[in-house]
C-alpha cells in the first residue's frame, strides 16, 4: 500500500491509498498522514490496519492531480518547525567515485577523507548482531518549509554555484508522544544540492546542503525491497538531456538502514514527542559527476519501480532579496 497527500479541486486537502489491485481511493475521516500516523501509534496497529478501518471512498486519479499540482509532500506537519530535513551520505555501494573527485587534494595520505569515510561503512555499516556499526557522515538540510511537493520548482538560491539533483529514497518518521521514533514508510527523494561549492572544500558540506528537497508523490508503506533499481534523468525542452539507473536498498548499500536510524535518533534532540523527520539515506548517482549544468527550466525526472508516480520538479533560481542584519 502507498498513501498520497493530496487537495481536491476545491482546494480541500485529502489522503489517498494505492492499493494492491492498482486502484487509488480517498481513505475515509483522515486528511493527513501525520494524522494517520498518530492514530496508528495510539491504537497499537500498523497503518495499513487504520487505513482499512478508515475505509475508502472514491477513486481518484493521480496522474490528474499531478498535472494539476494538486499532489502535495507525502508528510508534512501543521507546524512547519517541527518538520525535521536530515541526511546521510557515502552510504551506496560507488558512492565514493563522485565524492572523492569532489573532495580529493593534495595531501601525503593514500585516500581523501571522503574515501576514508566510505571505506569506514564498509568495513562497519553492516554491524553484525542488534548493535550499531559505524556512524555514517551525516547532514542537516533545513525544516518543512525546505520541503517542495512534487511538480512544484526547486528553487535555487541566486549565491548558488550549482544547482543539482540527488536522486534517492527519505525514510519518514513521526516521534510518538513517549519519545519513540516510528517509521512510517518511505518515498523517492530528491535531495537537491550545491556540488560545486562542496567540491571547492569539503569543509563546505554543510552549506552545500541548505537547498530545499522534493519528495514522493507516493508513501511506501512496511519494510523496504532489498534491491531496488531505479532511473533519474534530466529533461531540457523536449528532449533528454541526461539520464542514467541509480541502485538503492540495502543490497546496494555499505551501511543497514537500522544503522542509520541509529546513528540519528541516539540525539535526544531528534525524539521530541510530535516531531516529523525526513531523512535521506544517500545515493551513487549524480549527473554533476558526469560534467551536466542543468539550468532553469529543467526538469529533474526521479522513479523507481516500487514507489508508483515519477517525482518531478522544474528547476527555478530566484533572486535574493537584501539583507540587513541590525543592531538593537
Amino acid at each position: 500500500m502507498r498513501l498520497i497527500q493530496l487537495c481536491l479541486p476545491g482546494g480541500e486537502r485529502t489522503l489517498a491509498a494505492r492499493l494492491d489491485d492498482g486502484t487509488t481511493r480517498r481513505v475515509r475521516n483522515v486528511d493527513s498522514t501525520y494524522a494517520l500516523a498518530n492514530q496508528a501509534i495510539a491504537s497499537g496497529s500498523s497503518i495499513a490496519t487504520v487505513v482499512k478501518s478508515l475505509g475508502f471512498a472514491e477513486e481518484m486519479s493521480i496522474s490528474e492531480a499531478l498535472c494539476a499540482k494538486r499532489i502535495l509532500a507525502p508528510i508534512d506537519h501543521p507546524d512547519s518547525a517541527r518538520l525535521w530535513l536530515t541526511g546521510t551520505g557515502l552510504t551506496h555501494l560507488g558512492s565514493a567515485d563522485a565524492r572523492d573527485k569532489m573532495h580529493a587534494k593534495a595531501q601525503s595520505a593514500d585516500a581523501s577523507d571522503s574515501m576514508k569515510m566510505f571505506r569506514m561503512g564498509l568495513e562497519g555499516g553492516k554491524a553484525s548482531g542488534e548493535g550499531p556499526g559505524v556512524q555514517p557522515e551525516w547532514f542537516f538540510k533545513g525544516d518543512g518549509r525546505s520541503l517542495i511537493a512534487p511538480e512544484m520548482p526547486l528553487i535555487s538560491p541566486r549565491f548558488a554555484l550549482d544547482a543539482g539533483e540527488e536522486p534517492e529514497l527519505a525514510g519518514i518518521y513521526v516521534i510518538s508522544a513517549e519519545g519513540v521514533p516510528y517509521r512510517i514508510g518511505y518515498t523517492l527523494a530528491n535531495e537537491f544540492s550545491d556540488h560545486v561549492m562542496e567540491r571547492m572544500n569539503y569543509l563546505y558540506l554543510a552549506h552545500s546542503k541548505l537547498r530545499p528537497a522534493s519528495i514522493g508523490p507516493e508513501l511506501l508503506l512496511g519494510e523496504l525491497p532489498a534491491d531496488i533499481r531505479g532511473t533519474a534523468r534530466i529533461r531540457r525542452s523536449a528532449r533528454t538531456l541526461w539520464e542514467k539507473q541509480f541502485l538503492t536498498g540495502e543490497q546496494n548499500m555499505s551501511h543497514h538502514i537500522r544503522n542509520l536510524e541509529h546513528h540519528h535518533f541516539k540525539y535526544d534532540l531528534f525524539r521530541r514527542p510530535g516531531d516529523v523527520h525526513v531523512h535521506f539515506f544517500g545515493t551513487a548517482t549524480l549527473s554533476f559527476a558526469e560534467g551536466i549544468n542543468a539550468q532553469d527550466g529543467d526538469i529533474f525526472e526521479i522513479e523507481a519501480t516500487p514507489f508508483g508516480a515519477p517525482l518531478r520538479n522544474p528547476l527555478l533560481t530566484a533572486p535574493m532579496p537584501p539583507l540587513h542584519v541590525r543592531s538593537l
